[in-house]
């Protein structure tokens, strides 16, 4: 009987751990399809390309409206929450127009709001890069050290530095 018991407890654990790692997995997967988004508009903005932008916007847009924080540790959602509002205003504002100016104003908050969800979550699963604009004075990510400023588009493409890295989370 007491070999019965250990077999039922193993297996009891070895499914909950299953449960908890698809859990994260599906997490993890929610935060890489919202930074993959804003990469998107990011890109397009380096590209000056505001109709590609405001698609990229609606994606990043749907994603959000999508409950992305649902299967997200409590203290998780709620530091998600406090921000998704606010990420939802700058997408969707920049999916209604093609007027990068216009784009680019709400780029920069999108981009201030968006940092601090990744650095709060640590779910990152590839390095970001905050980068600063001094000539704008603000920031945007870029998945590459490399600078490629959404801000001055092909004016100025390299201008600005690496403020900060947010490395990959650790499994």
């Amino acid at each position: 009987m007491n070999v019965l018991k250990k077999t039922c407890l193993i297996l009891a654990l070895i499914y909950s751990v299953s449960i908890a790692r698809a859990q994260q997995s599906a997490s993890t997967n929610a935060i890489n399809k919202i930074t993959n988004a804003y990469l998107a508009i990011k890109n397009s903005l380096v590209a000056d390309d505001g109709t590609a932008a405001a698609h990229n916007a609606k994606e990043l847009f749907n994603i959000l409206s999508s409950d992305p924080g649902k299967t997200l540790k409590p203290d998780q959602q709620k530091l998600l929450n406090g921000y998704l509002e606010k990420l939802k205003f700058d997408s969707r504002h920049i999916s209604e127009v093609t007027a990068l100016d216009h784009q680019r104003e709400h780029f920069a908050t999108l981009s201030k709001n968006l940092y601090e969800v990744l650095k709060g979550l640590k779910m990152n699963t590839a390095t970001i890069y905050e980068q600063y604009c001094p000539m704008k004075k603000t920031y945007w990510l870029s998945e590459t050290e490399a600078v490629k400023n959404p801000y001055y588009g092909k004016k100025m493409p390299e201008c600005g530095r690496v403020a900060a890295t947010l490395t990959p989370a650790t499994k």
